[in-house]
């Protein structure tokens, strides 16, 4: 059995005797039922919602920082922190696009990983793919963890099934 990864370490991906390795959990290859490779789309929608409340937040700061200065109006200092937090969570969005690999089990369990680019993942998917109809394949990858939760930190993320509470680093 493989050992559980590290905070900051790789993730292995293997298929041994139709077992499919994720770091330290096994999954059954006779249990999954789909493998599919794709673009994460942002949330724009949660993004929305940091970008407005960013926006008030650099208007209140900017104006409290503008009344104790003495100066009439406060000056450009609230449009240039709004364009400040436009450039920051538009960065932010168009860096989180990233190609995934979704492996979902008949449970309804799905698990996510991401590579830098989509043709490693597509050729990652098709191994899976092979490797279920066929029990004498074996092959091993080396992947970086992912969680849609969180952009800026690395952890597998396992969705959905009885009782499953995801891996926890």
């Amino acid at each position: 059995m493989p050992l559980p990864p590290r905070r900051g370490s790789k993730l292995e991906l293997r298929v041994q005797r139709q077992t499919l390795w994720v770091g330290s959990a096994a999954l059954p290859l006779r249990n999954v039922s789909w493998v599919e490779v794709f673009r994460l789309r942002p949330a724009w929608g949660k993004a929305g919602v940091y970008f407005l409340l960013l926006v008030f937040v650099a208007f209140l700061v900017s104006s409290r920082f503008g009344s104790t200065s003495g100066g009439g109006g406060g000056g450009p200092a609230p449009g240039v922190l709004a364009l400040f937090v436009l450039v920051v969570v538009g960065a932010l969005l168009l860096s989180s696009r990233k190609p995934v690999l979704v492996v979902e089990l008949n449970s309804g369990s799905r698990v996510v990983l991401t590579l830098p680019t989509m043709d490693e993942l597509r050729a990652i998917a098709g191994q899976i793919v092979y490797a279920i109809d066929h029990p004498e394949y074996e092959f091993s990858a080396t992947l970086e963890q992912h969680n849609t939760t969180n952009n800026f930190g690395s952890v597998v993320n396992m969705n959905g099934g009885r009782g499953n509470t995801g891996i926890k680093l």
